[in-house]
């Protein structure tokens, strides 16, 4: 299996001399089975890329399996060239949202809108296929099987377990660890501590094992309670699901878009230094655009 990263900024792509090292476009991870079949996981600005390199294998089979409809996850599928070339068969695959009543394909139409977009939906070219994953429902690609699990964001995110051929890894999309609403002491507390300790171990199996894991860490520990709520977790709450669920290599991603490269570089090191007695063999890193890596 292959993993290449060509999107790594969280919110809003932040190009320029600051993020050169790290990359500055919004999430966009390929992955390649064995066969080579092709899986994509979010649209971020960073897909724009992918589909220049794409352009020099077509026709092309992809399968993009978005995790959430917010903007730096979809923004770069208007982008995706092989939507517009006839041969081409693109399957998007998303969750369905309860609060409009629809599926993936409302990722696409709604940014189309031509006063949005000077390219209307209706000029795709490409075989175009709406998909909505539910989840724990295995979806096939070739021999690859996808998994979507349901995580804490405030809109239905997926995060997605890809496996083949015996190794595995697990993109979180984004995700803050679950929490108690509730101060201890309130009516209602303990039921509700009960519930999230079931929410943190459902996302522990679903992670567990898996060869990479590739999380939203956000903040820092010292930035987060001002932002709990928002949905995000931390490099701290991302080691601790990587040594929890026996992760092999950690991933880092989303990084937060008003961080220079140097800044994101200390406060990593913090963050692995607060953690260096309990790592046990666990490999942790920053996710890189442009990076590829082969399991």
């Amino acid at each position: 299996m292959k993993v290449k990263f060509w999107g790594v900024r969280g919110s809003i792509p932040v190009p320029g001399p600051n993020t050169v090292r790290y990359g500055g476009n919004t999430t966009c991870i390929e992955v390649r089975s064995d066969d080579n079949d092709l899986i994509v996981l979010d649209g971020g600005t960073g897909i724009f890329h992918l589909a220049q390199a794409l352009l020099k294998s077509l026709p092309i089979t992809a399968h993009i399996f978005n995790t959430h409809s917010h903007w730096d996850h979809i923004q770069g599928l208007p982008f995706f060239i092989p939507i517009f070339i006839p041969g081409n068969k693109i399957y998007l695959h998303g969750a369905f949202d309860p609060i409009s009543g629809e599926g993936p394909d409302r990722v696409m139409n709604v940014q189309m809108q031509y006063s949005y977009f000077p390219v209307r939906e209706a000029e795709m070219k490409s075989r175009i296929e709406y998909a909505v994953a539910m989840p724990h429902e295995q979806i096939g690609v070739g021999r690859t099987t996808v998994t979507p699990i349901m995580l804490n964001h405030p809109v239905v995110n997926l995060g997605y377990r890809v496996e083949c051929n015996g190794k595995s890894m697990f993109f979180t999309g984004d995700h803050e660890p679950y929490f108690n609403i509730y101060d201890q002491g309130d009516e209602g507390y303990a039921e509700y501590e009960h519930l999230i300790a079931e929410q943190r171990l459902s996302v522990i199996e679903a992670v567990r094992g898996v060869d990479v894991l590739v999380a939203d860490s956000s903040y820092t520990i010292e930035e987060y309670p001002a932002k709990k709520g928002w949905g995000h977790g931390t490099f701290d709450s991302c080691i601790e699901l990587a040594q929890a669920a026996q992760v092999k290599v950690l991933y880092c991603t989303h990084h937060e878009p008003t961080r220079s490269d140097d800044e994101l570089e200390r406060v990593f090191a913090a963050a692995l230094a607060r953690h260096a007695d309990s790592l046990n063999g666990l490999d942790v890193r920053l996710a890189r655009e442009g990076e590829e890596i082969v399991f």
